[in-house]
């Protein structure tokens, strides 16, 4: 199973726009998760369109968001893969065994809020912490990210994805 992975789209926000590299890969993923700050409810839609969905409310998110969305969620995939996803999971010291302990059943957590990529697994236990970054807005991360997961024989491998989001430049969607 292939997973696409975003978090903090803000949109719409004047011309933003998803890039197409961001696209695609939605398009080819057998199934979306979104980590909050979709903003309103028309990039709900939009996303749906692309595939199945499975998203958390962020902090940002308006009403209608909020209403169709959970704050938390666990999503259960094929092999016993458990992925928890939140929005905010908190201050990055102690991060890790905060939300082993907060989600203790999961093999994984996807975040956001921070729109900076991380990937970090607790070698003891195995559990791993991910954040995509954004592939829209991304604040004081070096370039827009999403990511990718696939999950076989009961475990999930993540990896994040840069976007060139010029209109001009190609569109490698490389692997960072």
């Amino acid at each position: 199973m292939r997973l696409a992975i975003i978090s903090d789209t803000h949109m719409p926000k004047g011309d933003r726009a998803l890039p197409p590299a961001c696209v695609r890969l939605l398009g080819e993923a057998d199934l979306i998760l979104h980590a909050g700050d979709l903003v309103r409810a028309e990039v709900l839609y939009e996303l749906r369109a692309y595939g199945e969905l499975l998203a958390v409310h962020g902090n940002v998110d308006d009403a209608e968001v909020r209403r169709e969305l959970p704050a938390e969620r666990v999503v259960e995939l094929p092999g016993g893969v458990r992925i928890a996803m939140t929005h905010d999971a908190g201050p990055s010291q102690g991060r890790l065994q905060r939300m082993r302990l907060r989600f203790p059943d999961a093999d994984a957590l996807v975040f956001g809020h921070s729109h900076i990529p991380l990937h970090e697994t607790d070698p003891a236990s195995g559990f791993q912490l991910f954040n995509p970054g954004s592939p829209t807005e991304r604040r004081r991360a070096p370039r827009h990210t999403m990511g990718i997961a696939r999950v076989e024989g009961g475990r999930v491998a993540f990896e994040h994805v840069v976007l060139d989001t010029r209109d001009d430049a190609p569109d490698p969607g490389s692997t960072a």
